[in-house]
């Protein structure tokens, strides 16, 4: 069951919201892994029994294309299977145990149990951007569900209709395949959020979002008196660094690739490449041109993203010394949507240093700088001194170029980045085992990924049982195994041998 409405005044009370989500912990913490997991499988498959009524409302309260909806809601459905199936190897609860060991080469060593347990329930905030993989059921409700938390998600105001249905279709899923009722719900208004991020029922919040929100949430969380983690995603600018040489050997193949990844979903993406840094002297103007002129136009997703949009690019554009290389267009409707074409300007490296944040800080929309740099650029010093923190950080090398210093350039590249990606582009996040969606400040504002299985660690936290009887062990712990997960065992004796 959800507890929701479209109209703010209708949301039901913050504390029975919180009562409710305490309750469903209870049920939902000592569910078995299989149990969880056929909830997760069938609430993708809900998705997908009504992907074309929850398409068809998601085009017309964002403006995103058919095709690209699509795809976000097959991404959201696999999410939840992905997610499934780690439930259900269970290695992601990380059990140890240790064997008592009178003979322990420290001194006697007790029965130790440790495994891994749900924090509690968790409080979601929802992203305008991806209106099913950030938003109801997206990677953040489905990390927080497999590992054992109910969810109470807060709507983004931008596709309030969408996140009233899509939270109904999965409640109700998870409901039927036996969870808790209540396991997940939403609340619609601003002071809902805020005044959850303050409840003591909740344990845990995740956000993706603005950095100025994404702070003052963040300092609410860490402000309560007992504190609680909050996981923001808070902006990226994404520089994508090109040698000369790279330049030269398939200058109009790169130019094509970035304008397209600028101008995909017009710029709404957090991994959009905000930055293209390039040797000093490089003729990119007609590619950039050539290229840009050819991206229809595209509407941005709400008219509050419209006025980002428009402020920022007005102060950008205010900066002395920057070169327009293709305008692009803006124009609003009745309904304040506005629509939108790429926008690319130029600047050389010590203009950044000297316009700070007017030219540093991110334009979410389809707006990027290309960045001249002088022969001999320390590039690594550049990324640590105007982009010290980022989800992705790009580098395009020339064949032959990936010995010597520039395997010293990646590892500095990676302390300013949750992923480094050699050679492609940082829009379009695979959701896979190893990926790493997160980065240093400002990127998050803590360690931790919001794509792929990692993704479920941070709404964990370990717990060991010492000399515990085997009927108050939890399951994963006890000797005979019942869950049949995967465990790791210090042998009674070993340390004899160390």
């Amino acid at each position: 069951m959800t507890a929701t409405a479209a109209p703010e005044h209708c949301d039901p009370t913050v504390d029975d919201v919180a009562r409710h989500a305490k309750e469903a912990f209870d049920g939902l913490a000592r569910t078995a892994p299989a149990v969880r997991a056929a909830a997760l499988r069938g609430a993708a498959a809900a998705l997908a029994d009504h992907a074309d009524e929850l398409v068809a409302t998601a085009q017309a309260e964002t403006g995103l294309a058919e095709a690209r909806l699509r795809g976000e809601l097959k991404r959201t459905q696999v999410q939840l299977r992905l997610f499934a199936h780690v439930v259900a190897d269970g290695a992601y609860l990380d059990v140890r145990l240790d064997e008592a060991d009178p003979d322990f080469v420290l001194g006697p060593r007790p029965d130790l149990r440790r495994t891994l347990w749900p924090v509690g329930p968790v409080l979601n905030f929802a992203a305008s951007n991806f209106p099913f993989a950030f938003s109801v059921a997206g990677g953040d409700t489905a990390a927080a569900l497999a590992a054992g938390c109910p969810v109470i998600v807060k709507a983004h105001p931008g596709h309030p209709r969408l996140s009233e249905r899509v939270a109904e279709i999965v409640a109700a899923a998870l409901v039927t395949a036996g969870l808790p009722e209540f396991t997940l719900q939403l609340v619609t208004s601003q002071d809902a959020g805020v005044a959850l991020v303050d409840h003591p029922a909740v344990r845990a919040a995740a956000f993706t979002g603005s950095q100025r929100v994404g702070q003052l949430l963040a300092a609410r969380a860490a402000g309560r008196p007992e504190p609680i983690p909050f996981f923001g995603e808070l902006g990226s600018v994404n520089p994508v660094l090109v040698s000369e040489q790279a330049l030269r050997e398939r200058g109009n193949e790169l130019l094509g690739g970035y304008v397209a990844s600028v101008s995909g979903s017009a710029g709404q993406l957090c991994t959009k490449p905000g930055f293209l840094l390039v040797p000093e002297g490089t003729g990119y103007d007609d590619a950039v041109r050539s290229a840009a002129s050819a991206v229809p136009e595209h509407r941005l997703l709400n008219p509050s993203i419209a006025d980002g949009y428009e402020r920022r690019v007005a102060v950008v554009r205010a900066v002395t010394d920057l070169r327009v290389v293709h305008g692009g267009g803006f124009r609003r409707d009745a309904d304040g949507q506005a629509w939108v074409t790429p926008t690319f300007v130029a600047a050389p490296l010590d203009l950044l240093r000297s316009a700070g944040a007017a030219l540093l800080d991110e334009v979410f929309g389809p707006f990027s700088v290309i960045v001249e740099y002088p022969p001999g650029t320390d590039l690594g010093a550049a990324v640590a001194e105007l982009f010290p923190g980022n989800l992705t950080l790009t580098l395009h090398l020339g064949d032959g170029e990936t010995a010597g210093e520039q395997g010293e350039l990646v590892t500095r590249l990676a302390r300013h980045a949750g992923r480094v990606l050699l050679g492609g582009w940082p829009t379009g996040v695979a959701v896979t085992p190893a990926m790493q969606h997160g980065g240093p400040w400002p990127a998050t504002t803590t360690d931790g990924t919001s794509v792929g299985t990692a993704a479920i660690g941070r709404f964990l936290r370990g717990v060991a049982f010492q000399d515990a009887p085997q009927e108050l062990l939890p399951p994963p712990l006890r000797d005979d195994n019942p869950w049949d997960v995967p465990r790791t065992v210090a042998v009674r004796g070993d340390s004899l041998g160390w």
